[in-house]
């Protein structure tokens, strides 16, 4: 169920194609390659390297962060000069909030931003 609408737009048309008509399974990474995976990890590695990640996540700026899923959401079918419009009035939002201010005195600082999601 959607394969043939998501499928090009991650990986190409004619990728997707081959993917789609010949319906061969492919390794894990090759998937990364084609970017359907993020990372490929050993086994063993898997749980420490999905925890950094969700601490990296964490840690973030989460409305910056929030701000940018809801952009790819809502661009995806926007034109370029909808998409740069948009994307200016998100800066503009975020500009305003404490999180910015932390990241630029952190910066001047030199040290590691504390996020606090406003």
């Amino acid at each position: 169920m959607g394969a043939a609408y998501l499928l090009p737009r991650i990986v190409g048309f004619g990728k997707a194609t081959e993917l789609l008509m010949l319906g061969d399974t492919i390794d894990a990474a090759t998937a990364e390659r084609y970017g359907l995976a993020y990372k490929v990890v050993p086994h063993d590695s898997l749980m420490d390297e999905a925890y950094a990640l969700a601490r990296r996540l964490a840690d973030g700026p989460a409305q910056a962060l929030g701000m940018t899923k809801r952009m790819l959401n809502n661009e995806w079918g926007m034109d370029l000069l909808a998409a740069i419009e948009a994307e200016a009035q998100a800066q503009a939002l975020l500009l305003m909030g404490e999180d910015h201010k932390e990241f630029y005195r952190a910066f001047t600082e030199k040290r590691s931003p504390r996020f606090t999601g406003r």
